[in-house]
């Protein structure tokens, strides 16, 4: 693609260094942005969304994805080719996951980083004990996921997250753009305003990577102990930690 083309699609260069750390905004400053962000983007077209935040953050902002498919590191990819993608490696996930995010990493113009935790599975069985998932899933959660992302979330300013209102409870309030307190860094949910069917259209027509265990019964899909399929009629997310009054990993709460 030529220079001229790519100025003419709105396409933002996401590569090369990352500006100083005298460049970043403060906490206040990317407060107001959020705030301002989730109002005037509110109703408007998740790729519009996707290139508001490439253009105002640059190298300063990713995309996470869990790889049950590649839909907003694809949607962001169009116009911020060479985005970051960050997948958080638990060691616990299913074959089909990490099948999804090499191809991604093969066939998407993006750069997928896989964060793993500070401590393998092994490591964590020898201090904690076997099947921590089992017993304390909340405390494994925070050790192979949260505490990862935060980590990796340090180069950044901004991040995009693939949350829908219509997923579950918890998320119906979701915001196309909001600020993350606890992380001081503005998050960014392109398609929160999307349906299902929205999504199914969009990987349809783009052929976006779709993780292989959707066709066999999963709604959602996690690390393996803690995820099963979901029955008929049932919400989408309750494979999730079946056994536990628990349906967020606390990535997004």
């Amino acid at each position: 693609m030529s220079a001229v083309n790519a100025v003419e699609l709105g396409l933002v260069s996401l590569g090369g260094p990352r500006p100083a750390e005298s460049d970043r905004r403060s906490a206040d400053e990317l407060k107001a942005l959020a705030d301002a962000a989730g109002r005037d983007l509110e109703g408007a077209p998740a790729l519009e969304i996707a290139r508001w935040a490439a253009t105002t953050f640059g190298p300063r902002f990713c995309v996470t994805s869990s790889m049950a498919d590649a839909v907003v590191a694809h949607l962001v990819s169009r116009v911020a080719p060479g985005v970051d993608v960050v997948f958080l490696d638990t060691g616990l996930h299913f074959p089909e996951t990490l099948k999804v995010r090499d191809t991604v990493a093969r066939t998407m113009p993006v750069n997928v980083r896989s964060i793993r935790p500070r401590l393998t599975v092994g490591q964590q069985d020898g201090e904690y004990g076997p099947r921590l998932f089992n017993r304390a899933p909340d405390e494994c959660c925070f050790i192979r996921k949260v505490e990862p992302l935060e980590r990796a979330l340090g180069d950044y300013d901004a991040w995009a997250a693939g949350l829908r209102r219509d997923e579950s409870p918890t998320r119906a309030n979701t915001p196309v753009v909001g600020f993350d307190p606890k992380r001081g860094k503005v998050k960014v949910n392109p398609i929160a305003q999307w349906t299902q069917s929205d999504v199914d259209a969009y990987i349809s027509r783009y052929n976006v990577p779709v993780n292989e265990l959707f066709k066999q019964g999963y709604g959602s899909i996690g690390c393996w102990p803690c995820t099963r399929r979901t029955k008929a009629g049932e919400d989408p997310r309750a494979g999730r930690w079946a056994m536990f009054d628990k349906t967020e990993c606390g990535l997004h709460v």
